[in-house]
């Protein structure tokens, strides 16, 4: 059934009534970034503003000094969870927009919350720190933090209203090469390169991207290039990110950039050590959800697409959440199309702006609205469960 217009209408009104609380907590978090797993200041700004409207906050969960939990309900029948990230990148701050994730996140909880004692089940809030390449989202699954929930949903900031998108499975690839040290100008015979080999690796993959499947990218850089112009290197190390629209796929192009990488090391007859560092799985968009979050954007003046091909995809933990529990990863501008895309610092100019404000409290409508329905409507969950057991 739809969502009763008294319960849309009560938690619009609740974000409404903490819109200058969110938008302190947004710039706040934007002013202060901090790297995955050290996000300790937004961890606590958060868990205080939860405290402050007399919610408890589960801290440390799943051994993450920077996770957090908070529930509102009667702890029985559906329940769903909100989303919210606070991880910054190095160098360029919040150019992710992942102040406004965590802020949209808490106003939609405090929204939902307000009206939960009238619809029955829990609405659920997830503090999940490091998606930058840390996995928080990966350990809470692996901690159990996503057993026994109906659905799962968090949106992220665009250039664009997108009601879903891909993302790409990933993993990291970390490459060592040891080779043995010369004069670089007296006897450069005498010595082999490890940096040779760490460039060949580069170059070796380019030859190989024309057998890459559509929608496989990779691309790394070089973490250590030597010790000293008059040496040849005897160690020199990359980093190269895989990814692909599927974990089948990934595994091929995997083996393939491995393989690039060892005969680097046999040409300039250096050793190669390799590690990895998980990645993550591919989004699986629960449409029959997501289009009920388009519905109540739609409330609010926003016309999202419902997908939109001519963007490229990156990589989310958020693929991990969809893969044990239907879920939505919609994507809201905060910046006119093509303006800016994440990761550059137009965008984490934008991430701090007014419009990005505003774009936050749009997305706790929508999706505090969204969650309400999701926990009346039997029918509406039935739905959404039956389209995720088909994808999974």
């Amino acid at each position: 059934m739809p969502l009763p217009t008294d319960l849309g209408t009560a938690i619009d009104t609740a974000v409404d009534r903490e819109r200058d609380t969110l938008a302190k907590l947004a710039r706040d978090i934007h002013q202060n970034p901090e790297l995955r797993f050290e996000e300790h200041k937004a961890a606590a700004w958060i868990a205080s503003l939860l405290e402050a409207k007399g919610l408890s906050v589960e801290k440390n969960v799943a051994g993450l000094s920077t996770a957090l939990r908070a529930r509102r309900g009667n702890g029985k029948g559906p329940r769903v969870a909100i989303l919210a990230e606070y991880d910054a990148l190095p160098e360029i701050g919040h150019a992710c927009g992942h102040n406004l994730i965590a802020t949209g996140a808490v106003g939609a909880f405090l929204a939902a919350a307000s009206v939960v004692e009238k619809t029955g089940g829990e609405v659920v809030f997830l503090g999940t720190p490091a998606e930058e390449g840390g996995g928080g989202k990966v350990k809470m699954i692996d901690a159990g933090c996503f057993e026994g929930l109906d659905a799962a949903m968090m949106y992220h900031p665009f250039d664009r209203d997108v009601l879903a998108h891909p993302a790409l499975a990933n993993i990291w690839l970390l490459f060592t090469f040891h080779g043995s040290p010369a004069h670089a100008a007296a006897a450069p015979h005498d010595g082999t390169s490890a940096l040779t080999a760490c460039m060949d690796t580069f170059r070796l993959i380019d030859g190989q991207r024309v057998h890459f499947k559509d929608g496989v990218r990779v691309h790394g850089y070089i973490t250590n290039g030597g010790q000293a112009v008059n040496i040849i290197p005897e160690l020199a190390s990359c980093e190269i990110s895989v990814r692909a629209r599927d974990t089948v796929e990934l595994a091929r192009v995997r083996g393939i950039v491995e393989r690039c990488a060892r005969a680097a090391a046999m040409a300039s007859d250096v050793k190669l050590e390799t590690a990895s560092r998980t990645g993550y799985r591919d989004m699986r968009n629960n449409m029959t959800l997501a289009r009920r979050f388009g519905a109540h954007l739609g409330s609010v003046g926003r016309k999202p697409l419902e997908t939109d091909a001519r963007v490229g995809a990156g990589s989310t933990d958020m693929g991990d959440v969809s893969h044990v529990v239907p879920s939505i990863h919609p994507y809201l501008a905060i910046v006119d199309e093509g303006a800016a895309l994440c990761h550059q610092h137009a965008f984490e100019k934008a991430a701090g702006s007014d419009r990005g404000v505003t774009t936050a409290l749009d997305a706790a409508k929508a999706m505090g609205r969204t969650a309400i329905e999701l926990l009346l409507d039997e029918d509406l969950r039935r739905a959404v469960r039956a389209e995720w057991e088909k994808t999974t």
